[in-house]
């Protein structure tokens, strides 16, 4: 098949493929007249490709498993070096959900800081009976307009 009916099945652009193939990834096999030519397998290795890019695998994470794929296993996942890429970003997910974990705990804390500091500051009265916080009162139709503690203006 020609290049632009590989890009068309494969979801991808005629720009794509080339720079696939300029990094080695996709074969630059050509005709007669110097056509770019293309089998069912090349499409398999942009599906292959495609896949572990939506996973958020980088373009040269991909180069194991389409070197698997070529070596003529039925998947691109089982050879030895596609399956420490995977190792390797299951260890870069884990520390990336560690950071959001720690991320996320900083800001319950800011949070709880800048209720405690806002309710704390106000009258009996002014706060807040529900333990709602701030978003629960201000979205309760005829409920005190916020206010700016620091310059008494409403928000």
């Amino acid at each position: 098949m020609r290049i632009g009916e590989l890009a068309a099945r494969a979801g991808t652009t005629t720009r794509t493929l080339r720079y696939y193939e300029s990094r080695g990834l996709l074969p630059g096999r050509r005709t007669a007249n110097g056509h770019r030519t293309y089998d069912e397998g090349d499409l398999k290795l942009l599906r292959q490709i495609r896949t572990l890019q939506d996973f958020g695998f980088d373009l040269e994470e991909t180069r194991p498993f389409v070197e698997c794929l070529r070596a003529g296993h039925p998947e691109g996942d089982v050879c030895p070096a596609s399956l420490q890429v995977y190792r390797r970003k299951l260890d870069e997910l884990d520390a990336l959900i560690a950071e959001l974990r720690t991320v996320r705990a900083k800001v319950g804390q800011q949070l709880a800081r800048a209720e405690s500091a806002r309710w704390g500051s106000l009258p009996v009265r002014a706060k807040p009976r529900t333990g709602g916080g701030l978003a629960a009162e201000a979205a309760v139709p005829g409920g005190p307009e916020p206010v700016c503690e620091l310059g008494g203006e409403p928000w």
